[in-house]
């Protein structure tokens, strides 16, 4: 109980915490579905709250899907996660990306090709796709 109080976890990940405290594998899964059955922990949940909390970052969308199936969750939790963040309009990515750049690289990105490179290695870091980089990194700031 005392790791749900702190925030959200996975299924995965909170079985994975109770057997590093040194419960068995099988009490620590009973436990977790018991958990689940109740309320309490709810992957859903967690992983809604994660995709958020990571878009709010300034994190991508491979990225964030990247790191939803580290946790164990299945494809449908993690469409369902991606439909909230499109229902709350946490989801414009291209805009996303674009504010990143002129926050960390400045509106000179157009005209420099260096600084557009480094800018576009690092919405790929950040998660990123190809498209949304290219108009990222080709997008003048002073004509918007």
């Amino acid at each position: 109980m005392g790791l749900l109080v702190r925030r959200e976890h996975s299924r995965k990940e909170l079985a994975r915490k109770l057997e590093a405290r040194g419960v068995d594998g099988d009490e620590a899964a009973a436990t977790v579905a018991r958990m689940a059955e109740a309320g309490w922990q709810d992957d859903a949940r967690f992983a809604t709250g994660l995709a958020r909390s990571r878009a709010l970052a300034g994190y991508g969308p491979l990225r964030i899907r990247a790191e939803l199936s580290t946790h164990g969750l299945g494809q449908d939790l993690v469409q369902a996660a991606f439909d909230a963040l499109s229902e709350s309009g946490d989801d414009d990515w291209r805009t996303m990306a674009r504010g990143l750049v002129e926050r960390r690289h400045g509106a000179g990105v157009v005209d420099d090709p260096a600084l557009r490179r480094k800018a576009a290695d690092f919405l790929f870091r950040r998660g990123f796709d190809g498209d949304t980089v290219r108009a990222a990194t080709a997008f003048d700031f002073d004509d918007a």
